[in-house]
């Protein structure tokens, strides 16, 4: 389960330097009142066309992406800012928007206009320069709304003319990104099931991807592609296979046992079938995208429910993995699981990152970076997803793999970490890989109770042990 980081003032911001100028094309300053449904000046919104979201790797004006490009680097070519004049950074404008609550957007920004959203799923155009808005969508959630883990909303996509946003009561939302004016809505899945959206949709050669959240809910997992100009659905990949047994592993990513009763698990598989259709497995952040091999690469969340493996025998595919699928027809390619039924909620969350690693030989190849809520980072070869290497531990573990119980089992990681939903960030220059990890002791109970149809389903619970100490921390891993 991946959580939102509590409430906070929403706010926007923006960091100037003294005496430098905002940016190179920023456009001519918004005229009117703020708060208007269009100014009566604009800065010029330029049609996102696929060349300029290829280019985004070093487009130093623009920021196109929710993770800066298809590779999901987060690192910006642009220079203006250095560890020389970093101290002069101050507040150029604030923004304040209608919504007190969490704030995990990133901006998106075209030619001087700022996209950003907010908790329950509004969004914002604004003048990149000023700060000052140019439109405003409310989306009006639909009667039914169940969502964890939290009202969050962490951005939009670009393509074309339009906008387009993701929402918490499980929609495709097409703006046009002058107006703010719906285009056209379309159903992703059924909110009374327990299926949401707090991802920023992810658009590339004319499809918009989206995953989904709900594995707290007894949902079955999907990545669905859609038709960019009309919004039709073109093809679905299903998280949880109908045979998701897989090799009944015995231990970790890691290699180390994970106390699983196997001949337990297959006397139950037997008895009661394959439980695929309320197995989880939602798919929270973007996918990355190879446009060299046409492939995408994302990472699945927890299986349903979370914490009673009881009513789930196997090994739970493809939760708690990373998946490489055809972009043009959503086919299987390749895929590595981290914690086969995974009874801890140490689900992969945090978005997949491409860059070139060493193999095994010391070879330079094209590898995929996740950094898991165990608290690795995990190399893999982006051909075949197996496994090179994975990083010492960024933070504690203790009592790995210890199994919840009824009175409460102390294991660390806690759920909520080491490196949760946030995005690392890569250096190339350097060869370095930044990841933000949450060390936060918990206990965990089991308590087995049946599939509730759309209510959260966590098959016990995780609690925050409040004697002990809790920290967050920055690593830097080679």
């Amino acid at each position: 389960m991946t959580k939102g980081i509590g409430p906070i003032l929403a706010l926007v911001g923006a960091i100037g330097l003294a005496g430098a100028a905002f940016a190179a094309n920023a456009a001519e300053e918004i005229k009117g009142a703020p708060g208007a449904k269009m100014a009566v000046a604009t800065p010029k919104m330029t049609s996102v066309t696929q060349d300029l979201l290829d280019r985004a790797t070093n487009d130093s004006t623009n920021f196109l992406h929710t993770n800066g490009n298809y590779w999901q680097t987060r690192f910006h070519p642009a220079n203006q800012i250095t560890t020389a004049n970093v101290k002069n950074l101050h507040p150029a404008w604030i923004f304040q928007t209608d919504i007190l609550d969490t704030l995990e957007t990133s901006p998106i920004v075209i030619n001087g206009v700022m996209f950003v959203t907010t908790a329950f799923d509004h969004v914002y155009a604004l003048n990149a320069k000023t700060g000052e808005q140019i439109w405003e969508y409310m989306h009006k959630m639909g009667p039914v709304t169940t969502y964890c883990c939290g009202p969050n909303n962490r951005g939009v996509a670009v393509y074309g003319d339009n906008v387009y946003l993701a929402t918490l009561d499980a929609k495709l939302v097409a703006l046009d990104a002058k107006t703010g004016d719906v285009k056209w809505s379309k159903d992703i899945a059924d909110p009374e099931k327990g299926y949401s959206e707090t991802m920023a949709p992810t658009a590339i050669k004319g499809l918009i991807l989206l995953g989904t959240n709900g594995g707290e809910y007894g949902i079955r997992g999907f990545v669905k592609a859609f038709d960019a100009a009309t919004g039709d659905l073109k093809w679905t990949f299903d998280t949880a296979p109908e045979n998701s047994q897989g090799v009944w592993a015995k231990t970790d990513a890691t290699g180390r046992d994970m106390h699983r009763d196997i001949d337990a698990e297959k006397a139950a598989y037997q008895k009661n079938g394959d439980p695929y259709k309320t197995l989880g497995g939602g798919v929270w952040q973007n996918p990355s995208y190879d446009a060299a091999t046409n492939r995408i690469y994302f990472v699945v969340g927890n299986p349903s429910p979370d914490l009673d493996g009881s009513l789930r025998p196997g090994d739970n595919l493809y939760t708690d993995s990373l998946v490489s699928l055809d972009l043009d027809t959503g086919k299987y390619v390749c895929h590595f699981q981290y914690i086969a039924h995974d009874l801890w909620d140490l689900d992969a969350v945090s978005p997949t990152v491409i860059t070139k690693v060493a193999d095994k030989s010391g070879k330079t190849i094209t590898g995929i970076l996740h950094a898991g809520k165990s608290g690795h980072i995990y190399v893999h070869d982006a051909k075949d997803c197996s496994l090179i290497r994975f990083s010492e531990a960024m933070i504690p573990q203790e009592n790995m793999w210890t199994l919840p119980t009824k009175d409460g089992a102390r294991m660390l990681p806690g759920a909520n970490g080491g490196n949760e939903w946030s995005p690392i960030a890569t250096n190339p220059n350097l060869s370095l890989a930044y990841s933000l990890n949450l060390h936060q002791p918990m206990n965990y109970f089991v308590d087995s109770s049946p599939y509730p149809d759309g209510k959260l389903w966590l098959g016990g619970a995780f609690k925050v042990i409040p004697t002990e100490e809790q920290w967050g921390k920055l690593v830097a891993v080679d």
